[in-house]
């Protein structure tokens, strides 16, 4: 009875696919047609090895939205024949879960057939949750795909982590996400192949680059330009008409690409990866005397919503730690900005952290303290605790004679 059900389900899903959006209509079915992720999928690595072998153990997607998680996972149980089932690590709870455990167990006792349970994700699972997984993955009974934009090595369970392979899926290029609206263009089955649409350049390239590695967010703007634009008489080559009046090509120019994408939506997660690596990236073009490169991650960080807080604090380690003797004046005024940021807040916060960004790339470095206090350290780590010297003891009270 449950597979009567499933099976209903799954004709649902195919008649609404016509009226889904672009990205979900265009998502690869094969992993000739996937796009990107080189570093897992080119001939000869592992995951993809593993999947033509039908070895594939229980795997953990990890990476930014819009990079292929939920797509890999489909394509994978397609492949090997699975029964694929999705739930929501927001939405679903310990009953579901139970649910889809004992259909999956029943599955494989009476047709054999694997079952590949995908929980998009999955780190919003508590502990509770994420342990009723751990017998049926341990067993085999079901593979487990799980997917996050968080580090799995951080925000899921540590038991489920060590049965499950790892990958890191990252942000398509430009000229990745070029190629897919290319091919969303010209399939007429799936994509807008019966639009007739004529896209320029720098429209392609605009939506492509800002779009920021993400496949869903740049073919459903693609997809909302083409269907939003009036067709026009007389531009690129001739096609099919699509009205009475004769107007037969959609030209979708830079202005309309810019009212798609509208704001450039900028990959970044307080609490995950993106904070660490674009803070490195601040750091880093503070210490190489990159003023403009430093002014590029500050307002990344700013758009974004960081703490400014966090900002000031760093500017202030870097003072200390990076240009130290060089030019000692780099610390108080990176401890005036932290005052500053705190008494105006933002907006205008942003204006004394541009400040001190700009005096601390024009500093000279020197790591001399720092590197001399490390050396200590190390010293007093590796070799036997010295004692103080007679000559430099604290001689202000007399010695005892009887201890």
């Amino acid at each position: 009875m449950h597979d009567l059900f499933e099976q209903q389900e799954d004709a649902d899903l195919e008649s609404a696919d016509s009226a889904a959006p672009l990205a979900t209509r265009m998502r690869p079915r094969s992993l000739d047609e996937f796009v990107g992720q080189e570093h897992i999928l080119a001939p000869g690595k592992l995951l993809r090895r593993a999947i033509e072998a039908d070895r594939l153990p229980s795997v953990i997607f990890s990476g930014p939205p819009g990079s292929g998680k939920t797509t890999l996972a489909r394509i994978i149980a397609e492949m090997t024949h699975a029964k694929f089932i999705r739930i929501s690590g927001v939405e679903s709870n310990v009953a579901e879960m139970r649910r889809v455990i004992a259909a999956a167990a029943n599955r494989l006792r009476t047709s054999g057939q694997r079952t590949i349970l995908f929980i998009d994700e999955i780190h919003h699972f508590n502990k509770a949750q994420q342990d009723i997984l751990l017998p049926d993955v341990e067993t085999g009974n079901l593979r487990l795909v799980g997917a996050t934009t968080y580090n799995p090595f951080f925000y899921v369970n540590s038991a489920l982590v060590s049965r499950s392979q790892v990958f890191r899926l990252e942000p398509l290029s430009v000229e990745q996400l070029e190629q897919l609206i290319d091919r969303a263009l010209a399939d007429k089955e799936r994509g807008l192949g019966n639009y007739n649409v004529k896209i320029d350049k720098n429209a392609r390239r605009h939506l492509a680059k800002l779009s920021d590695g993400d496949a869903r967010k740049c073919l459903n703007a693609l997809e909302i330009g083409v269907l939003t634009t009036p067709p026009v008489a007389g531009v690129g080559e001739p096609g099919p008409a699509i009205n009475d009046r004769g107007y037969n090509v959609i030209h979708f120019t830079l202005a309309v690409a810019e009212e798609s994408i509208q704001q450039k939506a900028v990959v970044y997660d307080r609490a995950g990866d993106a904070h660490y690596d674009t803070i490195s990236a601040f750091i880093k073009s503070m210490r190489a005397s990159d003023e403009k490169g430093a002014m590029y991650w500050l307002a990344k960080m700013l758009h974004a919503g960081e703490d400014f807080r966090f900002i000031a604090r760093r500017i202030v380690i870097f003072a200390s730690e990076d240009i130290g003797l060089a030019d000692p004046e780099a610390l108080p005024l990176a401890i005036a900005t932290q005052h500053a940021v705190e008494f105006v807040g933002l907006p205008e916060a942003r204006i004394p952290l541009a400040h001190a960004t700009a005096y601390m790339c024009r500093s000279p470095k020197s790591r001399e303290a720092y590197d001399a206090l490390n050396a200590a350290s190390e010293k007093i780590e590796a070799e036997q605790t010295k004692r103080v010297p007679e000559r430099l003891k604290n001689k202000h009270f007399p010695v005892n004679p009887e201890r």
